[in-house]
């Protein structure tokens, strides 16, 4: 192991040291910030006014993937939308 791998590994070990203490606050920070854009794009569907609902409609393909996920962790057993169904 030369020097510099030696000083790529201390630095990923600090990282890991600085890091691990919050790495679940890091991932639920993560998931509510998913939880805001995904109620951003589908406000419109939702009944929500937004401003900017021609520009999320090009992003609905990709919030189909994870749909699911979101509406459970809102409290929603079955999909709130009509032309979406995913349970």
């Amino acid at each position: 192991m030369d020097f510099l791998e030696k000083l790529r590994a201390f630095g990923r070990g600090l990282n890991e040291f600085y890091a691990a203490p919050y790495r679940s606050a890091f991932l639920r920070a993560q998931r509510e910030e998913e939880d805001l854009f995904m109620l951003l794009v589908l406000g419109e569907a939702l009944g929500v006014p937004n401003p900017a609902a021609f520009y999320t409609l090009e992003l609905l393909p990709i919030i189909y993937e994870d749909f699911h996920a979101w509406h459970q962790r809102m409290g929603m057993e079955h999909s709130p939308l009509e032309n979406i169904r995913c349970c």
